[in-house]
């Protein structure tokens, strides 16, 4: 079966589908092809968080001291699977190369204007009519039941604020604001009153279907193969489902994006990283406002009619196996600073598992590369998809015509690991 549109957008994630709403909004004819449905990736089961509070990049000082560490506890947030993989290794040869105190001051002002940017967004596409996926701005608190956690949180804190990321030190005796009159074993904590939280299965859904009234045509269960090109042009992508004639390609893939650019001779430093989140019926005594566990890196999200666990960051290449011992952690995490609240107690919803696309330094991919003229890359967020998501293809749909974003595009540059 053939097809042809004016822009071809790959993956049906978040990032994704606002690629295809902001494209489809300049008046282009675009359509969407997804390997398996639309959300079915680590776009469907995220913590469902937006934080400007994350402006500090994975990648930063003394991250790798306390990653080896984590290494070696089986239930640690943090997992490196032993392998000889030459991709892997040269990823964390640039990882490390990052983790230096100049990446992070030029990384903070790119995702605080990336964050900032997208929630605007997020307000406008709230407006649309009928759509009810969550959205409230609430804060975010961490949580520290640690000295040591809590005043380097405290410094990264200061740093965020000179940055214009508001946020607020908690001590002790006024966590009650946030956790209500639940004991805790936290010493103190820093809100972040320009967090916000969504549902991001509703999101991405809900948009999804907003799209395709506007004439976005979802292709779904179709898998790309391989690219046809003349010189520095996309002519068809070829599917599983048949050829699609097209004049532009948005290539927004997740963790597959790698695998996906191959075929192009595009080189995309992403490694999957693996990550949980385990969803219970939201009992009538919780917490309103999400909370980080900061020193088990365990966020809480509060949903309509569920609560949310999610934590663990497991380099283990495609493996989508569940490893109990990184759910019963998560589960461990919370009664450790919250001994009233067990969520062993609670009725699971659902165990999810997924792949977030983790570039080397935690800052995602958007641009053209060198090598083509009618393709756009939006890869490579991290933890950050949903966060980063409505900028991510706001930005591209300008690029489709030529505009400059209004940000750094050298620091999210597909060059710049080349």
């Amino acid at each position: 079966m053939f097809h042809q549109t004016q822009t071809l957008v790959i993956g049906g994630g978040a990032v994704g589908i606002c690629c295809s709403h902001y494209i489809n909004e300049l008046g282009k004819q675009v359509a969407v092809v997804e390997k398996g449905g639309i959300c079915s990736g680590s776009s469907y089961g995220n913590a469902g968080l937006i934080v400007p509070s994350h402006s500090i990049p994975l990648a930063a000082p003394g991250v790798i001291f306390q990653g080896l560490k984590w290494m070696f506890n089986p239930a640690g947030p943090f997992y490196i699977k032993p392998r000889f993989q030459r991709d892997l290794l040269s990823w964390l040869w640039k990882f490390r190369s990052a983790c230096n105190r100049h990446h992070v001051q030029r990384s903070i002002p790119v995702l605080r204007e990336l964050s900032f940017a997208s929630l605007k967004l997020f307000d406008e596409l709230a407006k649309i009519e009928g759509d009810d996926w969550g959205y409230e701005k609430n804060g975010a608190i961490a949580l520290f039941n640690t000295h040591k956690g809590f005043e380097h949180s405290v410094k990264e804190a200061r740093l965020l604020r000179h940055h214009g990321v508001e946020n607020r030190i908690i001590p002790k005796s006024e966590l009650k604001e946030f956790i209500g009159e639940m004991r805790t074993t936290a010493i103190g904590g820093v809100f972040f009153p320009q967090d916000a939280q969504l549902d991001p299965e509703k999101f991405v859904r809900q948009l999804a279907r907003f799209v395709a009234k506007k004439g976005v045509n979802l292709l779904t269960s179709v898998e790309v193969i391989e690219f046809e090109t003349a010189g520095r042009m996309v002519k068809a992508v070829k599917t599983t489902r048949g050829d699609i004639a097209v004049e532009e390609v948005v290539l927004a893939g997740g963790a597959w994006s790698p695998e996906i650019a191959r075929d192009l001779q595009l080189k995309l430093w992403i490694e999957p990283a693996k990550g949980y989140s385990l969803t219970f019926k939201r009992p009538a005594r919780c917490p309103a406002t999400p909370f980080n566990l900061a020193e088990a890196m365990v966020f809480y999200t509060p949903m309509a009619e569920t609560v949310r666990l999610s934590g663990t960051l497991a380099l283990c290449g495609f493996d989508l196996s569940i490893d109990r011992r990184r759910t019963q952690a998560i589960l461990n995490a919370v009664p450790a600073y919250l001994p009233d609240f067990d969520p062993r107690t609670l009725e699971l919803v659902e165990i999810w598992r997924g792949l977030r696309p983790c570039s080397p330094d935690g800052l995602p991919y958007i641009g053209r590369p060198a090598r083509y003229d009618n393709v756009i890359i939006a890869a490579g967020h991290g933890m950050l998809g949903i966060s980063l998501a409505p900028i991510s293809g706001k930005m591209v749909a300008q690029l489709t015509v030529n505009e400059t974003p209004p940000i750094d595009m050298a620091a999210v540059s597909i060059e710049r690991f080349n």
